[in-house]
């Protein structure tokens, strides 16, 4: 219990932006809690920021799908809902965003720290040893990290489309307007599909990391 109020009280006093990392994860080594122990926790979060970027983008979708599909009613407030639709799945992006950068900081801190810590062995045969698994712990980790920037990649396009369309309803809220976003519909959507399959992969990644990190 006392360790994990010390977490708590770090974690409240020293934000995570990059000039104070490394005083970061000495004070959290300090109270037993390592560079690869936190890489594991960010992967996971990364992980849920994903979940939940895929949720608000398939939302988003199906909020463009009843404007294209408006038949009558309050056209202002069908695209305050579009406007608010894109606004979540543009905040969700960001999120994991900034999740992947938390994730390649500490990696790299954790990979020069092993490297560097490989002249320390005075037995040739456990150094060997760490060596290999330093190694293997970073194809790993090129694994995932490749699929979560990918996955990043993606997101890009789709939030662009789903602003011009946005922008585009909100200077043009009438009938005209509806009828030329439903030649924009097929586009998004299969880019979203695109999307979401690509989230899934990446979280599978992410997912397998995880448990081959805790083995």
């Amino acid at each position: 219990m006392k360790r994990i109020v010390l977490v708590c009280v770090m974690l409240l006093s020293m934000p995570l932006i990059s000039g104070c990392q490394s005083a970061y994860y000495s004070a959290m080594e300090k109270v037993g809690v390592h560079k690869r122990d936190i890489l594991v926790d960010r992967v996971e979060d990364t992980r849920t920021a994903q979940d939940e970027a895929q949720e608000e983008f398939v939302s988003a979708l199906e909020q463009f799908r009843k404007v294209v599909d408006f038949e009558g009613g309050e056209l202002e407030s069908v695209y305050n809902d579009m406007q608010s639709a894109y606004d979540d799945s543009d905040a969700a992006a960001e999120s994991v965003s900034d999740h992947i950068r938390q994730v390649e900081d500490v990696a790299q801190a954790l990979f020069d720290e092993w490297k560097e810590e490989l002249d320390q062995y005075s037995s040739a045969k456990l150094r060997r040893q760490s060596a290999q698994a330093l190694k293997d712990t970073q194809a790993r980790y090129r694994s995932l990290h490749t699929s979560l920037k990918r996955t990043e990649a993606k997101m890009r396009p789709v939030l662009s489309a789903l602003k011009d369309n946005t922008l585009f309803l909100k200077h043009n809220l009438n009938a005209r307007a509806i009828g030329s976003l439903k030649g924009e519909f097929g586009g998004i959507k299969r880019d979203i599909d695109r999307l979401v399959v690509e989230m899934k992969r990446s979280i599978q990644a992410s997912d397998k990391f995880i448990k081959e990190m805790k083995q």
